[in-house]
């Protein structure tokens, strides 16, 4: 009997210690991870959004009934307004989560301009498979870059219009998820932002 109280004192102990200890290490760690969070996102804002001068945050409360309704599979995390040095609104900057990746989800930035033309994307975070959905990067975001239209889809025969995007070799699913996370954000920015003027 008194082994198995001190048997229970001890993993008591170890478990308080091992508590403390995490606590501790999120505590230390906590501001330097959010601060190189917020420069990854400053980072891709500056790359969707060469142009601006700044980036003022929308305090998005999350996905509305629209994109919800249209593109189930995605979250709109939020969005920033983009300015330029005079500050006159350029566009937007909308966080998007697909939740149809191969491996997870798939995190990134879209920069739209006020008449609706997207400057292009930028990944945040990805788990795709080494050598087919992770090079998305290097193969879906220039596909997307300067294009005004209401909405995209992806070919596996060659794209031959502006609205069209290269499946990436082996990697249709990832490429679908970009696909659709992308037009879920032109469909904030549409209905929810109120931007877009010419689109075709």
């Amino acid at each position: 009997m008194k082994q198995m109280i001190k048997d229970a004192a001890i993993l008591f102990a170890i478990t308080l210690i091992s508590g403390l200890l995490l606590g501790i290490v999120y505590q230390v760690t906590k501001d330097p991870i959010a601060k190189q969070n917020e420069k990854q996102m400053q980072a891709a804002c500056n790359e969707v959004f060469t142009e601006a001068d700044h980036f003022e945050d929308l305090n998005a409360d999350g996905p509305t009934d629209v994109v919800l309704t249209a593109f189930p599979g995605q979250t709109i995390e939020g969005a920033k307004a983009a300015y330029d040095e005079a500050g006159t609104l350029l566009g937007y900057v909308i966080t998007v989560t697909t939740h149809e990746g191969f491996n997870g989800d798939i995190q990134f930035m879209m920069g739209v301009k006020n008449d609706g033309t997207l400057n292009g994307i930028s990944i945040l975070q990805a788990s795709e498979s080494p050598g087919l959905g992770a090079r998305a990067d290097e193969v879906l975001k220039p596909q997307f870059a300067g294009k005004n239209v209401a909405s995209f889809e992806y070919t596996k025969t060659g794209a031959t219009t502006d609205a069209q995007i290269d499946a990436i070799s082996g990697a249709t699913i990832t490429t679908n998820a970009v696909v659709n996370g992308v037009n879920a954000g032109l469909t904030y920015f549409t209905e929810v932002l109120g931007g877009g003027s010419s689109n075709e």
